[in-house]
């Protein structure tokens, strides 16, 4: 809870910041608090200590990263297309949340966005067999969103990777990996676990606009036990 003292001047920010008003949420956890448009639906929130420890690749040794997670890891392809065919098909897209908000502050270096620029930021879970596999996160800045790829804001449930991959002119960066606890607040909470969970990332470039995409391998994901 806030002491007396905070609460004070959180309420004489809230008095004279325009067009800003600010909603404090306590979870459990640290204390955070949220921007709102007036008579809107919230922008964005934000916990400092959501953004991940992402590491290179070489940052991991062999022990820590086995050869069959290695190969999910780093393989370059689209994910989209594995998970359905390790699925039989049964696969789909559950869209969690799509709304603008300020990215992470890694995820700003790597798309080269200032401290104040929104993107729009989608969560999905990526379902095999009825299961939650993968949590994906995307984060795409406006610029991107126009042209060619424009449609990107109307992605509802559909795979997002299904549509990249299609354009020859798509690049990716290197991957980012991390070993994430299992309640990490970087996963949405409907898919936090007991176990820890792998993660990767990379950033995607389409005739010169980028989009960040990441994603989070979870307990329910097989082809970690089969080998597949």
């Amino acid at each position: 809870m806030l002491c007396k003292n905070c609460a004070r001047v959180l309420c004489r920010i809230c008095a004279v910041a325009q067009p800003w008003s600010w909603r404090v949420f306590s979870t459990g956890t640290p204390v955070f608090a949220a921007p709102l448009w007036h008579n809107r639906a919230p922008v964005f929130t934000f916990s400092g200590s959501k953004d991940p420890a992402w590491r290179p690749l070489r940052g991991f040794t062999p022990d820590q990263l086995p050869r069959k997670t290695r190969q999910w890891l780093l393989d370059e392809g689209s994910l989209t297309q594995r998970l359905l065919q390790v699925s039989g098909g049964a696969f789909r897209v559950q869209r969690l949340h799509q709304r603008w908000q300020f990215p992470l502050p890694s995820e700003r270096r790597l798309l080269g966005l200032a401290s104040r620029q929104l993107a729009l930021v989608r969560e999905v879970a990526l379902l095999c067999e009825e299961r939650p596999w993968v949590f994906a996160r995307s984060v795409i800045p406006a610029p991107t969103l126009t042209g060619p790829l424009r449609h990107l804001r109307q992605l509802q449930n559909q795979s997002l990777g299904a549509l990249i991959f299609k354009n020859p002119a798509l690049g990716r960066s290197p991957f980012e990996l991390s070993l994430l606890p299992g309640h990490s607040p970087y996963i949405d909470p409907s898919l936090r676990q007991e176990g820890t969970a792998w993660a990767r990332r990379s950033r995607f470039e389409i005739q010169g606009k980028y989009l960040l995409v990441s994603e989070v391998f979870l307990d329910a994901f097989r082809p970690w036990s089969t080998g597949a």
